[in-house]
């Protein structure tokens, strides 16, 4: 059973650059064969974080420390746009289990094999 462990600050929330790290790492360990690009922020306000590539698939990331954490001006626009292109959804550790599982899903990773019927 994997062991997760966040760091808090002062005001008792994680940090979102240490909780973007992790989840990096968390999405690597995963998704052993992935490519993951952090997104430049200043270049195109309101792009997600994180975008993951896997063969012809990529998903896109905005990572938040907590639910009610700020959003960004065009952030949920950006979301919602690569969404609709392919997977797209913040992130934070409340949520974070359920987003990898559509991560992988919209990866197509594990899906049932199909085993086609011998004659």
């Amino acid at each position: 059973m994997p062991f997760l462990c966040f760091v808090f600050s002062e005001d008792g929330y994680m940090r979102e650059n240490k909780y973007q790290s992790d989840l990096i790492k968390k999405i690597k360990k995963l998704i052993p064969a992935c490519e993951i690009l952090k997104n430049d922020a200043q270049y195109k306000p309101g792009i997600p974080d994180l975008t993951v590539f896997y063969g012809e698939r990529w998903v896109m990331l905005e990572v938040k420390v907590s639910a009610d954490a700020p959003q960004q001006p065009n952030q949920e626009h950006y979301v919602r746009v690569m969404n609709d292109m392919s997977y797209a959804a913040f992130i934070h550790p409340d949520n974070e289990a359920e987003v990898l599982r559509e991560v992988q899903r919209a990866l197509g990773i594990g899906r049932a094999t199909r085993v086609s019927k011998s004659k």
